[in-house]
């Protein structure tokens, strides 16, 4: 133990998105058994109110049929098989229903504490799960001390609910032995269904706790060191996926502060439909800006913005092409081609002091 607190003390940092994906496919979640008890016992306490009294009524019915008529039955005869086929087939179903109930319970129990999951991990041998020095190890562990702290206090805690509902009724579980069955199946079903409600009153309290307490100390498992976090990081810059990804959010981002910049820009240089080139430029620049350029789709896109904010559109094929292959966003405009982009961008400025100009 005490080699282990010097590393938790070194965990300091949440776990990644990789760290937490990687423990679920190991079959590593933050599952309370609490929450199932819970959930179980809801399904118990539904099918004890539900189908108890049916269920009781209509087997003794059966029962009572078979002992006031026990003598016309002949053992090995046609009647007597078909009696208890139907009691099984009856036996059979009220078995049925309640199993449908209790499986979707443990389902929903585990579901609702964490997403689908199939994992070989738990179930992979190994030797820590057979060695006697680490099984006597987890024995004494503070996880199971606190289990058994569970344990016990569930029981005190339940036993006492139950002793404080039960005994209130001592008088009448006396008169039910002498009772009619009738009697006696609507007086067990009412004590019954105080018994389930003050349980599960009490459990839901223990599973809120006990969830709450597994998933902090998962959580706290799942924390990463500084240097974990590091070599996590460079790995991840290293796989050529992350790096993919990486790289097209890094064109996203730049291809919409570039489409964000053509509503400033001076002019656009077209080829006319394959290359288009925003330029922008003022007196306070020593020379040009390139703040836009694309091809085919990209093109026609920043095409279209320009129009929509009354950028004016040139149409020079052999200049949009030699900017194209020339210059870089953000870039100025190399020396080779301040002379021709110079006069485009003097028609600009002669056209826009003139009366009702608008792009082309």
């Amino acid at each position: 133990m005490s080699d282990e607190a010097p590393e938790n003390d070194s965990k300091t940092e949440d776990p990644s998105q990789k760290k937490l994906e990687d423990a679920h496919k190991k079959g590593d979640v933050a599952k309370s058994q609490e929450v199932v008890t819970w959930f179980m016992l809801l399904g118990s306490a539904v099918i004890f109110a539900m189908m108890a009294p049916s269920t009781a009524a209509n087997l003794m019915g059966s029962l009572k049929v078979l002992m006031m008529n026990a003598d016309q039955f002949e053992l090995g005869g046609a009647g007597f098989g078909a009696f208890f086929n139907g009691l099984a087939l009856a036996l059979l179903g009220t078995v049925l229903i309640p199993l449908a109930v209790l499986s979707s319970c443990a389902v929903a129990a585990n579901l609702i504490q964490h997403r689908p999951l199939l994992s070989v991990e738990p179930i992979t041998p190994k030797f820590s799960k057979i060695s006697p020095l680490a099984g006597f190890k987890r024995m004494f562990s503070s996880e199971s001390l606190v289990n058994f702290g569970k344990g016990l206090l569930k029981i005190s805690v339940v036993g006492t609910v139950l002793f404080f509902v039960v005994w209130p009724e001592r008088d009448r579980l006396d008169t039910m032995m002498t009772a009619d069955p009738l009697i006696i199946l609507a007086d067990f079903q009412e004590i019954g269904i105080k018994i389930f409600t003050a349980t599960l009153a009490i459990v839901t309290a223990i599973a809120l706790a006990d969830y709450i307490y597994v998933r902090q100390k998962w959580w706290k498992r799942q924390m990463m060191t500084l240097q974990e976090t590091k070599d996590e990081y460079k790995q991840m810059e290293g796989d050529p996926h992350i790096k993919g990804k990486l790289r097209q959010l890094r064109q996203e981002r730049s291809r919409k502060r570039m489409m964000s910049a053509v509503p400033d820009a001076t002019v656009v240089i077209t080829n006319p439909t394959h290359f288009a080139v925003a330029l922008k430029y003022d007196r306070a620049m020593g020379a040009p800006q390139c703040v836009a350029k694309g091809a085919d789709a990209v093109a026609f896109r920043i095409r279209e913005l320009a129009k929509q904010h009354d950028v004016p559109i040139v149409e020079n094929p052999p200049l949009a092409r030699a900017l194209f292959a020339s210059v870089e966003v953000d870039d100025t405009i190399p020396n080779e081609h301040f002379k021709a982009v110079a006069e485009v961008i003097g028609f600009v400025m002669r056209l826009k002091k003139g009366p009702g100009w608008k792009s082309s």
